[in-house]
């Protein structure tokens, strides 16, 4: 683990920023996941999904979609301790990622293909069912070019090309609140 988060820590002042550093974690046979809706330097959605013990992540600029006729660009960034899954806050100015950070969703994902995540991954294919508060049922991410993948939502009976989550669901899965409610530190 400490090898895969010296990017993460090499990017961040942890004196500075209320990011967790990381602490040596367990994997489990509950796989987590998270979706944070960033508003960084650009708006965008950071999926994660644990692999082992860390977190791999992916920026999403337009979010996670439902149809599964849209293909959403998916790029991957550094990996993020366990930890990060319950991050939410603001990241200060002048610091990596300065910027409001909401949990947007959350909960248990399952592997659906039968090998092992860091098989799938270093495969360019991951297919998982997700298990959240927002987001359920089959999506895929698949590897194309360099750092970029696509998350695909996978034809089943929780696909809805006329439901926009990214746009109806505004409130933060962890605490209920809004982007503006966790940028001023609304208790």
């Amino acid at each position: 683990m400490e090898k895969s988060l010296s990017t993460y820590r090499k990017k961040r002042d942890f004196k500075k920023t209320p990011e967790p550093k990381g602490k040596k974690g367990k994997s489990s046979k509950n796989l987590k996941f998270v979706i944070q809706k960033h508003d960084a330097s650009r708006l965008h959605y950071d999926f994660r999904l644990q692999v082992g013990n860390t977190l791999k992540s992916w920026a999403i600029p337009k979010g996670p979609s439902l149809s599964t006729k849209e293909k959403r660009l998916a790029v991957l960034t550094e990996d993020h301790p366990l930890e990060y899954a319950n991050f939410e806050g603001v990241i200060p100015e002048g610091e990596y990622g300065a910027g409001t950070v909401m949990v947007w969703d959350k909960g248990k994902y399952k592997n659906l293909q039968e090998k092992p995540m860091s098989k799938c991954f270093k495969e360019g294919h991951i297919e998982v069912w997700l298990e959240g508060e927002k987001l359920q049922g089959g999506f895929a991410l698949v590897h194309f070019r360099d750092k970029n993948w696509l998350l695909i939502k996978m034809k089943d009976e929780k696909a809805n090309s006329r439901k926009n989550p990214v746009k109806s669901q505004t409130k933060s899965a962890k605490s209920g609140k809004s982007m503006k409610e966790i940028q001023a530190g609304k208790k």
